[in-house]
């Protein structure tokens, strides 16, 4: 079997190359990496509590290796935190070298993994590439996952859409302009239940911000 590490941020397109990676009987996930905003202690561009990662990992039951960077990274300071962490992962499962993401057909991200990893003996997969991304929301919500928008880009979509149900009534009401799992990084989830979980997670919406004069950031907070 190919051992594979899964680039995971939380939302809905980590999920669901989650679900098709453990449908492949030639692939076993062994662990998880997800890259977190140190100044905000959330996972990057998502704007998702650790808290709430952590509370994901364990109903997941894998392993969580986290790479630290500050918030407005550049690439070289991405890059070196990724490899830092990639590195770690071989130190712990000597052998590894497949990191799987969620890309859906943004060639220039493909390109851009394709390019920094094999250097640093990884090779990226991409469970889900291809396919037809308003089918693949519907897959989403048909297979009874449950997701909160986090993030809204407020240039390509109105912010009064963070913090709402990733259901089908979002669907209908998304702008035909914006790509229905928000590829172009139109809007970002937070999963919160769905057939990968051992068991559901309490959420509450919070406080609203607006950085950088354009993202519109939805707080959510477990229910303990």
């Amino acid at each position: 079997m190919t051992r594979v590490v899964l680039a995971w941020s939380g939302g809905k397109d980590s999920s669901l190359a989650l679900a098709a990676l453990r449908r492949d009987p030639a692939v076993e996930v062994v662990a998880l990496l997800t890259t977190v905003t140190r100044d905000f202690d959330r996972i990057s561009m998502h704007g998702v509590r650790r808290s709430i990662l952590s509370a994901q990992i364990d109903a997941l039951g894998l392993p969580l290796i986290e790479a630290f960077i500050p918030a407005a990274a550049s690439n070289q300071i991405y890059e070196a935190a990724m490899a830092e962490a990639l590195g770690r992962l071989q130190q712990e499962q000597p052998g590894l070298r497949h990191l799987a993401f969620g890309d859906l057909f943004l060639e220039d991200v493909r390109a851009y993994r394709e390019r920094v990893l094999p250097p640093l003996g990884w090779t990226p997969l991409f469970p889900l590439w291809g396919r037809d991304t308003r089918s693949l929301a519907h897959q989403f919500i048909g297979d009874g996952y449950r997701a909160i928008l986090t993030c809204v880009d407020t240039e390509q979509l109105g912010p009064e859409f963070a913090g709402r149900e990733f259901d089908a009534a979002l669907l209908a009401n998304l702008p035909a302009t914006v790509d229905p799992c928000g590829e172009r990084g139109e809007f970002h989830t937070c999963v919160y239940a769905g057939p990968i979980f051992s068991r559901p997670l309490a959420l509450q919406l919070g406080d609203r911000i607006r950085r950088d004069g354009r993202f519109e950031y939805c707080d959510v907070r477990l229910v303990m």
